[in-house]
C-alpha cells in the first residue's frame, strides 16, 4: 500500500503542536472554536493542492521556484522565518513527547526528550522515509481516541451543530491569538515545502516518471491522483482536530479547565474513555504524531535551505551522498533540544510555536498563489481559479487574525 505525500502531510500536520492548540481551544472556548475547522478545510486543502502541483509539474521544492520567481531577498527571507519558526515548533514538540513520556514511565522528561532526539536522527538517517512513516503512521490512530470520547460523554449535539455554524465569542486580543494558533497548526509553513518536495521525492522513487512539465500526457492522471491525495490527507487532520477541539470542549471545559499547561491536563480530556489508561493513551498520540510531525519539520526546513544553496537533498538519498542536508536536519534538532530547557511549559510552548506559524504563513501563502498562477512557471498546469480563489481567502483571514492578535483593542 502506498502511503501518497498528501496522507502523510495531513497525518503530520496534527503533530504535537496541533494536539496542544486544538486542545486549548476547547478548552478555553468550549464549542465557540468548533468553527475553524469547516472554515479550514477548503483553505489548507487549496494551499497544500498549490503546492503539490508545483512540485510535481516543475520538478522542484517550493524553495527552488521562489529562487527562480522572485529576488534573491525573498528567498533568503523565507528560508530565515521557516528554519526560525520550525525549530522552535520542533523544540515544543520533543519538550512534549518527553513530558507526555514522563506521565507514564516516571522517567525524568528531559531524559525522555533527549531518546526522542536521538531515535527520529537515526531514523532519518538510516531508514527511508518512505518506509519509516509506513508503520509509524499506525500510532496516529490513538487520534481517533478524541471521537470515541464523545460516545462516553454527554455532547449537547443541537448546540454543536450550531456553535460549528454560528458561534458566539467577543473577538478580542484572547480569541485572535486563539484563531492564529488554531489556522497556524492546521496551515502551517513547514508543510508547504514538505509537500512540494515530497512530490518531487514520490517522482524520484519512479525510474520513468518526469516533471509534468516535460511529460503532458501524465498531467491528467497525476494532477488527479494530487487531488484525491491531499484534499483525502487534510481531510483526515481536519476531522481529527475537529474531534479534538469537541471532546475538550466537552470535557475539560466543562470541568472548569480553560487554560492547559500540563500534559496531565491534556490528557484529562480522555478519560471518560480510557480511565486510568488516560496518560498512556495520550502519551501514545502525542508519540505518535511527534515522531511524524518532527522529521517532517527538519525535513521541510532541509530542503528549502539545501535548495536555496544549491546543494543535494532527499530523505531517499543516504547521509554519505547529502550530507549538507542531513547536517542541516541534525543542526535543527539539537538547536531545539537546547531549547526545550527554558522555562515555558511545553504545552505552553506548543501553542505558541502555532501562533508563530500562524504569522508567518501570511506572506509565504501570497507568494504560493503568485507561482501556482504563474504560466511562466507552470504552463498549463496553473492553479484552477477556485483554488487560487481559496488561497487569497486564506491569506486575508489569516492576515485579519494577526492584525487583531497584535493591535491593543
Amino acid at each position: 500500500m502506498h502511503v501518497g505525500p498528501g496522507l502523510i502531510t495531513g497525518v503530520a500536520d496534527d503533530d504535537p503542536s496541533g494536539i496542544a492548540t486544538y486542545s486549548q481551544a476547547g478548552a478555553q472556548f468550549g464549542l465557540n472554536m468548533l468553527w475553524t475547522m469547516p472554515l479550514s478545510f477548503p483553505m489548507m486543502g487549496a494551499v497544500q493542492s498549490m503546492c503539490a502541483r508545483i512540485g510535481r509539474v516543475t520538478g522542484k521544492g517550493l524553495a527552488a521556484n521562489i529562487k527562480l520567481a522572485f529576488p534573491p531577498y525573498v528567498l533568503k527571507g523565507v528560508v530565515l522565518l521557516l528554519l526560525i519558526a520550525n525549530t522552535l515548533n520542533i523544540a515544543a514538540d520533543i519538550a512534549a513527547m518527553g513530558e507526555a513520556a514522563e506521565l507514564v514511565t516516571s522517567i525524568n522528561r528531559h531524559i525522555m526528550t533527549v531518546f526522542f532526539v536521538v531515535v527520529t536522527l537515526a531514523a532519518q538517517i538510516t531508514v527511508p522515509y518512505h518506509r519509516y512513516v509506513f508503520y509509524l503512521k499506525w500510532l496516529t490512530l490513538s487520534l481517533l481516541a478524541y471521537a470515541a470520547v464523545l460516545f462516553t460523554v454527554h455532547v449537547p449535539w443541537k448546540a454543536v451543530a450550531w456553535r460549528t455554524l454560528w458561534p458566539s465569542f467577543h473577538l478580542d486580543r484572547n480569541a485572535a491569538t486563539v484563531i492564529v494558533g488554531v489556522l497556524g497548526t492546521t496551515i502551517s509553513p513547514y508543510l508547504f515545502f514538505w509537500q512540494a518536495s515530497e512530490e518531487v521525492e514520490d517522482m524520484r522513487l519512479h525510474a520513468q516518471a518526469k516533471p509534468l512539465s516535460q511529460d503532458h500526457a501524465a498531467g491528467f492522471t497525476e494532477l488527479l491522483r494530487i487531488k484525491w491525495d491531499t484534499w483525502g490527507g487534510m481531510f483526515y487532520s481536519n476531522l481529527a482536530a475537529y474531534f479534538i477541539i469537541l471532546a475538550t470542549a466537552v470535557t475539560l471545559h466543562v470541568a472548569g479547565i480553560t487554560d492547559i499547561t500540563t500534559a496531565v491536563q491534556a490528557a484529562s480530556a480522555l478519560q471518560p474513555l480510557a480511565g486510568s489508561l488516560a496518560s498512556l493513551l495520550f502519551a501514545l498520540g502525542i508519540l505518535g504524531v511527534g515522531l511524524i510531525g518532527v522529521p517532517v519539520l527538519a525535513g521541510s526546513a532541509s530542503y528549502a535551505l539545501c535548495e536555496a544553496m544549491n546543494w543535494q537533498w532527499g530523505l531517499e538519498r543516504k547521509a554519505k551522498d547529502a550530507r549538507g542536508f542531513y547536517g542541516v536536519i541534525a543542526i535543527s534538532v539539537l538547536a531545539a533540544l537546547a531549547i526545550q530547557y527554558s522555562p515555558i511549559p511545553p504545552m505552553k510552548a506548543l501553542f505558541w510555536s502555532a501562533v508563530v506559524n500562524g504569522v508567518v504563513a501570511v506572506p509565504l501563502v501570497v507568494i504560493i498563489i503568485i507561482i501556482a498562477s504563474s504560466s511562466s512557471v507552470l504552463g498549463g498546469f496553473a492553479a484552477p481559479r477556485l483554488v487560487r480563489y481559496f488561497g487569497w481567502i486564506t491569506a486575508f483571514v489569516m492576515g485579519v487574525a494577526a492584525f487583531y492578535m497584535v493591535m491593543p483593542f
